[in-house]
């Protein structure tokens, strides 16, 4: 039976078998060439070839290539040249690029025939880049609108403006291909973050991974030298947004809100980068949790001394609450000017026709800074301030006018009366102003330096002085 059907397959599939079993020589053959066609370049001498991949890589992906210390080829896992970079930059001298390990893919072809020398990409590992601020707009453009394939693999890049230090961020990869197309990942402040552009670079969305943070930028106007969108995100569980003009001395900012269960302000505001950089800022307070700003570390953000130095502003703030509103304070401005560290602050606020006024300078750079003051109080009716913070007082109509200058320790915790002087008929003697220097410290400043601004400890300070 076995015998009668080899012979029936043996006569009917002869020619089929016979022509399955030549085509094994076929794949030999086929094989055995394709592994020389990638083994032979092996032997090339790449030096000789320098000229033509540093041209290359200059025309195709503004790199230039001074030195290469060595060209190797690998077959697998794909056909790819690597090189050992010395030295390198960008097509500007203003963008320093240490590359590690750059590795080309070079098309099949192009491998036998470098007079037509093409790429399918290339990958840069391990890079460095030092930039000033200024040309990182330019330099994402760069990588934004090239061409021909790229893959930036841990890039470190450091910004800086002026031969001072701004930030530095780690760990970036890019590629401008595929599935991960456009897409920037790294880290900054110790925190992951992802960047993704989208609809032809204009709509941007940003994260900052496992922290609530999160902002979307879209550009709805763009020319050669400014662009105009808005930008919006959130901060944990507080919202914000804002339009924008951007060109390339200054960032106009209007509409800006910010809204959160504690916070609720509205800006307009200015900021220039040439010829130095300035802030100029006006915003309106709807809504203000007082409380919450004793959660400020003053020690902590007073030892952001390169930041704080190179900051240049100008804020002026407006605040009043609302209508049958049982706060404190009626209306509120305040005007700060900072510079090189050095901050001047005028405040006006009002409370039951009273007028208070502040002058405030203080040096912010110095290793205890301490806040110079020159104050006053014009109210028209003593019981009526005073009835505003719950203290009694019998006499109607009795006028105010009170006048105080001083200094005061942030980080110390201690203060010095200058002077006080009311109603031109009291002048406080050096033993008053010992006494005052001694109660304000022991019941208002026996905390932190916002702590000063608690009610009850006002409250109880005036009881402690009457």
């Amino acid at each position: 039976m076995i015998n009668k059907i080899y012979k029936t397959i043996n006569n009917k599939y002869y020619r089929f078998f016979k022509f399955l079993f030549f085509l094994r020589y076929l794949f030999a053959i086929f094989f055995v060439s394709i592994l020389l066609f990638l083994l032979i370049p092996q032997f090339f001498d790449y030096k000789k070839k320098e000229k033509i991949i540093k041209s290359y890589l200059f025309q195709n992906y503004g790199l230039n290539i001074k030195n290469i210390e060595k060209i190797e080829y690998n077959p697998l896992p794909a056909p790819n040249l690597q090189l050992n970079i010395l030295d390198s930059n960008f097509r500007s001298k203003d963008l320093n690029l240490k590359i590690q390990k750059l590795t080309i893919y070079p098309k099949l072809l192009s491998i036998y025939n470098f007079q037509r020398f093409d790429t399918r990409k290339i990958k840069l590992e391990n890079n460095y880049i030092e930039a000033d601020l200024e040309k990182i707009n330019s330099l994402l453009k760069h990588f934004l609108n090239l061409e021909k394939k790229i893959y930036l693999k841990n890039l470190n890049l450091r910004l800086k403006s002026k031969q001072d230090d701004i930030i530095n961020i780690y760990g970036i990869n890019f590629l401008n291909y595929g599935y991960k197309k456009n897409i920037i990942q790294g880290e900054i402040f110790n925190k992951r973050f992802k960047i993704n552009f989208r609809n032809q670079k204009r709509d941007i969305k940003f994260k900052l991974v496992e922290t609530g943070i999160s902002a979307s930028l879209n550009i709805e106007e763009k020319s050669n030298t400014s662009y105009k969108g808005n930008l919006k995100g959130k901060i944990l569980k507080s919202k914000y947004k804002l339009n924008f003009i951007h060109d390339e001395n200054s960032l106009k900012i209007y509409d800006f809100s910010f809204r959160d269960k504690d916070l609720s302000i509205d800006s307009d505001g200015l900021l220039k980068f040439k010829p130095f950089f300035k802030i100029n800022i006006k915003s309106k307070i709807n809504s203000i949790e007082i409380s919450k700003l004793k959660k400020l570390d003053l020690d902590k953000i007073l030892h952001f001394n390169d930041l704080i130095k190179r900051l240049n502003s100008e804020v002026n703030i407006f605040f009043k609450p609302k209508r049958f509103s049982r706060g404190l304070i009626d209306e509120l401005n305040i005007n700060t000017k900072l510079a090189y560290g050095n901050l001047i602050v005028s405040k006006k606020f009002f409370i039951s026709n009273s007028i208070f006024t502040c002058k405030n300078n203080v040096n912010l750079l110095e290793e205890y800074p301490v806040l110079f003051f020159d104050c006053s109080i014009i109210s028209p009716d003593k019981k009526k301030l005073l009835k505003k913070i719950d203290i009694k007082y019998k006499k109607k109509h009795e006028p105010v006018d009170l006048a105080v200058k001083g200094n005061l320790n942030i980080l110390n915790k201690k203060i010095n009366f200058e002077s006080i002087e009311m109603n031109e008929n009291y002048k406080a003697t050096d033993e008053d102003l010992s006494y005052f220097k001694n109660t304000f410290e022991n019941i208002i400043f026996d905390e932190d330096f916002l702590d000063i601004f608690n009610s009850s400890k006002i409250k109880k300070f005036i009881y402690e002085i009457s």
